[in-house]
């Protein structure tokens, strides 16, 4: 054990279909590049939303790139109690049976009926660098963070392949308990 990882925090945030893209932003509309995040071809974009939920609205929310096949809206838990939406807890991807909202853009609307969760914590790691790390994909481990908040993490997930680069993925809230800035490196501890 000992491998570390760059600590990536991620606000909300969503993944849009091509149809909704164009519902929101205009027919024929492309998500518009604004940066580069470190996971190989995502990247952040220019457009943002309002997600609606039943007590309340998060305002301007960051549209992720490139587009999706399902649209999939990834908040907080407090961000959740705070528009009334009990999030799952799920892998990206996985939103059978998790709730809606509504999300309106500037050239319309959208309900859907499923696809709000609260990401499940994990680590990006190439082949390559999971095999230093002594992991596999679909691994689970725990994960130390130093610092004046010190905290251990268990049940984070490992996602090896090509397509991915080395950063561990945990939410605002998650974050801001274990006192994360720009630079935090996180520790594999201990392998499940």
């Amino acid at each position: 054990m000992g491998y570390k990882v760059q600590v990536g925090l991620s606000n909300k945030h969503l993944h849009l279909s091509k149809e909704h893209v164009e519902a929101l932003f205009g027919a024929g509309h492309s998500l518009t590049h604004m940066k580069d995040l470190v996971q190989p071809g995502q990247f952040a974009c220019e457009e943002k939303v309002d997600i609606v939920g039943p007590k309340g609205t998060l305002k301007g929310v960051r549209v992720l790139g490139p587009e999706r096949p399902q649209t999939q809206v990834e908040i907080s838990m407090t961000d959740g109690r705070s528009i009334g939406i009990a999030a799952p807890i799920r892998e990206s991807g996985d939103l059978a049976g998790t709730p809606g909202c509504k999300i309106i853009g500037p050239c319309g609307e959208i309900e859907i009926e499923e696809g709000v969760i609260v990401a499940l914590r994990h680590i990006h790691l190439s082949l390559e660098e999971a095999k230093e790390a002594g992991v596999a994909d679909k691994d689970w481990v725990s994960i130390k963070i130093e610092g004046e908040r010190q905290l251990v993490f268990d049940k984070v997930l490992i996602r090896a392949s090509n397509k991915f680069k080395a950063e561990c993925h945990l939410d605002t809230d998650e974050g801001n308990a274990a006192g994360c800035g720009p630079n935090t490196t996180c520790e594999i501890v201990k392998v499940w």
